[in-house]
């Protein structure tokens, strides 16, 4: 086989022999794929499809700015926010300590905007976040998990009390109050909205704990419990938001 010209050593011939890589500019790249994703192009498997591809490469481009601006968020929400306000002092009055060296900012590979570990304290998926207020929602939610951790024993196998944890949180943060399902999620019911919301949130989340077996083994675990979590605004004296 003949060596490619000038082809540094330790490098195969046919890789040396590539002309260098075409420079795209990233921002007709952003344009050109966010128009063909308006207009349904990228299509197929949804694990494989160029839309997958395409939001990859911009979180791993865009890592820097979107965790630096959800730390921002979450320092401003620390001192404005009422709800996180509040929450963040009533762990306190329970010995607990939320702050920000164990409410981290990190990229997120799935579809979820936040989570909480007894261990480790809340994430924050910075890619996930559509506005400050979506973030207060998620802060909001895994505070109302960490109040819970620390005020009631949770067994972690206990499928009954997961399912409370998710109703709790759900229907304390704010994130099914009536102009966020309106806007953002088109659902447009006027009554018992707040319990269709909170009941949908809640069976979501539970599809994804160990031992659950499809969505309507989750939904059956949530209308279990669904009265009385529900019911149970503590530490609040009634639903906030």
């Amino acid at each position: 086989m003949v060596k490619a010209e000038n082809a540094p050593d330790g490098v195969p011939p046919a890789e040396a022999a590539k002309p260098p890589a075409k420079k795209i500019d990233p921002v007709y790249y952003n344009w050109s794929n966010t128009f063909s994703i308006l207009l349904g192009r990228m299509t197929g498997d949804r694990d494989t499809t160029l839309e997958s591809k395409y939001f990859s490469e911009m979180d791993a481009i865009n890592e820097d700015k979107y965790c630096k601006r959800c730390e921002d968020n979450r320092d401003w929400l620390f001192k404005y926010s009422p709800v996180v306000k509040f929450m963040k002092d009533e762990v306190a009055k329970l010995g607990g300590d939320i702050n920000d060296k164990n409410v981290i900012c990190r990229m997120c590979t799935k579809d979820q905007s936040g989570g909480f570990h007894i261990d480790h304290g809340i994430l924050l998926c910075a890619n996930q976040f559509r506005n400050k207020g979506h973030q207060e929602d998620t802060m909001a939610h895994e505070i109302v998990h960490a109040w819970d951790h620390l005020k009631f024993k949770v067994e972690p196998t206990n499928l009954r009390h997961q399912a409370c944890l998710e109703i709790r949180a759900s229907t304390l943060s704010g994130e099914c109050r009536f102009t966020r399902e309106f806007f953002t999620k088109n659902q447009w019911r006027i009554t018992e909205q707040l319990q269709r919301c909170v009941r949908r949130r809640a069976t979501l989340s539970m599809m994804a704990r160990p031992g659950v077996k499809d969505d309507v083994h989750a939904a059956k675990i949530v209308n279990e419990v669904f009265d009385s979590c529900f019911n149970d605004t503590r530490p609040f004296d009634e639903i906030y938001r």
